[in-house]
């Protein structure tokens, strides 16, 4: 296994009483906050009525930016930029789901820089300074909220690319599962792939691992499989949607990974279905993620998923290695589209196969015309498991 270094400064408040410390979290920051939200739900919530309340009592000045989209797009990163800069903005509070909260972090770093943060996509420009950034996230899924980095889409260029740095890592977030009691049922289905995938592509991950980060990583799985059938068909279960927003912070903070050779492969898929689709992100990785499996599954990687299969889905170790790994992914499908209920291809949603080649090719462009992952993989193995995904 690898050396690392584990460093997350990100504070967490959770629970219900956690939005208590809000204000005085904010001003110790400064005055003039930028409060970054979505399409209004924070409003049906009472989450941007309770924001206020703490504005006016800590005599804070919010300047907003409203409307973020899924998906979320460069333009509203160069209008919040744009916002800070007019507004001196000393602190960004982003509320909402993984959209909301990617535009925070790239709207803090580019409030810090005199050219287009497109830049840091496309050339790498240096990303190492960012106001300050405190999240409130209200949907169980990406795990921005305490991760260093996001995702940005160009419709323009149909580009939906991904950048990581210490300086985008939140400061403080605030986590009350009973935020997330009004996300519907397809987003907290689509969520909850979210927080598999991220589990799984580091489960699935060349090289050495540790005992130790593989149990952890099935223990969280095996929450995910047990708590959002409940919190499907009981939206305000507290103990499931504390469980499911927990998990989800801890499958991307950089715990699971730490000794891991890190290169998500089927993220690399779905950023490309995203890019010209818009699809929402956690259904693309459930169509997705099984197919990868099935494709890169050979005798010498079986182990993995007999381990899998043994540890999270409880199946009989005593049988033949490639037929325990074969109905682990069975299990998997059946969680995605039976248990969750989500679709079960792309052609479902429209995509057109013309497409494959040129999503392919985008996806390998970056990477030495390879996506060094679980199992190396070059342009023609991409486009055959789009094609799987029909």
């Amino acid at each position: 296994m690898k050396d690392f270094i584990y460093h997350v400064p990100t504070k967490i408040y959770f629970g219900r009483t956690a939005l208590d410390h809000l204000g005085e979290t904010l001003k110790s920051f400064g005055d003039r906050v930028l409060l970054i939200y979505g399409g209004g739900s924070i409003k049906k919530s009472g989450l941007y009525d309770r924001i206020l309340a703490e504005g006016r009592k800590y005599h804070l000045e919010l300047t907003e930016l409203p409307g973020i989209d899924p998906n979320p797009r460069i333009q509203s990163v160069r209008q919040g930029t744009a916002l800070c800069k007019e507004k001196k903005i000393q602190v960004v509070l982003a509320a909402g789901g993984g959209s909301c909260l990617d535009t925070g972090k790239f709207v803090a770093a580019g409030a810090c820089v005199d050219f287009d943060p497109w830049e840091f996509f496309t050339r790498k420009a240096p990303l190492t300074e960012a106001l300050p950034l405190v999240t409130i996230p209200t949907i169980a899924a990406t795990g921005s909220e305490m991760d260093d980095g996001g995702v940005i889409s160009n419709m323009e260029t149909q580009e939906k690319l991904a950048r990581f740095a210490p300086a985008l890592q939140p400061k403080v977030s605030f986590l009350d599962p009973e935020l997330t009691y009004s996300v519907s049922r397809y987003q907290t289905a689509c969520g909850s792939a979210d927080i598999l995938s991220h589990i799984l592509e580091t489960y699935f991950n060349p090289g050495e691992g540790m005992y130790m980060l593989d149990t952890v990583m099935e223990g969280l799985m095996k929450t995910v499989l047990k708590y959002a059938p409940i919190a499907l068909e009981r939206p305000d279960d507290y103990e499931a949607r504390a469980n499911l927003l927990w998990t989800s912070t801890w499958a991307i903070n950089g715990f699971i990974k730490s000794c891991q050779n890190q290169v998500w492969s089927c993220h690399a898929l779905e950023h490309e279905l995203s890019a010209i689709y818009d699809i929402t992100h956690g259904l693309g990785l459930a169509i997705l993620t099984p197919r990868f499996l099935e494709y890169c599954l050979d005798r010498e990687n079986v182990d993995r998923y007999v381990r899998l299969g043994v540890n999270v889905f409880g199946l009989d170790p005593a049988g033949e290695p490639m037929a325990i790994a074969q109905e682990s992914i069975q299990k998997l499908s059946a969680f995605f589209y039976g248990t969750l209920g989500l679709p079960s291809s792309l052609a479902e949603l429209g995509i057109r196969p013309e497409d494959f080649p040129i999503m392919a090719q985008k996806a390998c462009r970056t990477k030495g015309g390879i996506v060094r992952g679980f199992k190396d993989l070059q342009e023609a193995d991409l486009v055959k498991i789009y094609e799987m995904c029909l």
